[in-house]
């Protein structure tokens, strides 16, 4: 069986890694990968819809997957599907859950999916006057894709102003700035629920926490993520319990309501505060570094649950009795300027499941190629134990101007 994952971030080395267990599985092709992803199978230079499809065609690809946002709101999986190719994520509509916040919050209201209360403006004006009628902090997001990075919590009228100004005067998050939304702030704890959609029901997958900021203690900038630990020692039973009522089941109705029916992932960024827990948003792809620290606890064979959810048929997800802890290891700077190019050195020597994140293989040699640059994950039976294994190796590898935060899973 050939099967292409598309993307280049640890993600995507995860999945090919744990599809590769089965047997069935003969190559794996990665659009466009990274030095991981060329240890595993090969790296091909593919990157609009059109080339993607060319390739899938002319290399009889059986089965592809899609792992970054950008081509799922495009519509690549309605394309494959018009060239008869077999593809797991959702079409153009339904991908609009993540691609646009103001869809799917009017979605999650109309179903009555529990979230946070909100506005949403199109005119600059409109959304400065609002700022003075809200409590603070509020949360200000742009309505379109923004690579994670488009929602800012300000604490008073005048941070909401400077947030205002940038997303829509600037445009810092380009047209995805067009629309935005003012949101009632959340306290609480973030959980992630990753779960896989066959068209009739939802399974979801063992809970992660996402560690976003870049500095220790959730301080500085927002990243793509700097670690996980899974299953997230905040969900607990009657988060599921509420999970389940007020956010999965009126979600489930509302995709069938509505015809958004598909196979795919659907990604739950859940808050649990005092009041309850809220979904924040949708996703519609697994997310990264969560896939990371939740795979390697996956005991189902993910090929098989895959091809299920694709064939509309019962999808059953076994997990191991462990806990996971990803540590991420960046290029100094990140998430602004930083230095590509750094030998890295030490790999040999883990102990541990590693995914490359952002680096690329020259002459034989792993160099950085991007911010976030190595997963290094590490399982136990005990959190505490996944998360001093996972440091330990940590310290093995080595290159210039690396930076880890030492919090990741210290919940104390």
């Amino acid at each position: 069986m050939k099967i292409l994952i598309i993307g280049s971030g640890g993600r995507e080395h995860a999945l090919g890694v744990k599809l590769k267990e089965n047997a069935k599985v003969t190559e794996l092709f990665f659009a466009t990968g990274n030095g991981g992803t060329a240890q595993i199978g090969t790296n091909i230079v593919a990157s609009t819809i059109d080339e993607l499809c060319d390739f899938a065609k002319s290399n009889s690809i059986d089965l592809t997957i899609v792992g970054s946002e950008d081509l799922l709101v495009a519509g690549i999986v309605d394309i494959f599907h018009e060239n008869g190719l077999k593809i797991f994520g959702p079409h153009k509509e339904a991908a609009q859950l993540e691609g646009n916040k103001a869809f799917a919050k009017t979605f999650m209201q109309k179903y009555g999916v529990k979230t946070a209360s909100y506005k949403t403006f199109t005119d600059y004006k409109e959304a400065l006057n609002h700022l003075s009628e809200i409590h603070y902090p509020t949360v200000v997001k742009a309505s379109g894709l923004a690579a994670g990075k488009g929602v800012i919590i300000a604490q008073n009228k005048q941070e909401a102003e400077k947030a205002l100004h940038e997303i829509m005067q600037d445009k810092v998050f380009g047209d995805s700035g067009s629309e935005v939304l003012i949101e009632e702030f959340l306290e609480g704890v973030e959980a992630s629920i990753l779960s896989y959609y066959n068209g009739k029901e939802i399974v979801p997958f063992i809970s992660a926490k996402d560690h976003k900021k870049i500095g220790e203690g959730e301080t500085g900038l927002n990243t793509g993520g700097m670690g996980v630990v899974a299953p997230n020692p905040y969900v607990t039973g009657d988060v599921i319990e509420k999970f389940q009522k007020n956010i999965l089941k009126p979600t489930l109705k509302g995709l069938v309501v509505e015809n958004l029916q598909f196979s795919g992932v659907i990604f739950f960024g859940l808050m649990i505060t005092k009041k309850g827990v809220y979904l924040l948003e949708y996703n519609l792809r697994m997310g990264d570094p969560e896939t990371q620290a939740v795979l390697p606890l996956l005991e189902s064979d993910l090929l098989t649950l895959t091809e299920n959810a694709i064939d509309g048929k019962e999808m059953d997800a076994k997990w191991k009795n462990q806990h996971s802890c990803c540590v991420v290891m960046v290029s100094g700077g990140y998430p602004q300027g930083y230095k590509k190019g750094h030998l890295i050195q030490g790999l040999e020597y883990l102990d541990t499941t590693y995914f490359i994140a952002g680096a690329q293989e020259e002459n034989n040699e792993l160099r950085t190629s991007g911010g976030r640059v190595l997963n290094i994950v590490a399982t136990a039976t005990t959190a505490e134990e996944a998360r001093k294994k996972a440091y330990e190796q940590v310290e093995k590898v080595h290159f210039v101007d690396s930076f880890y935060r030492k919090d990741i899973g210290d919940i104390t």
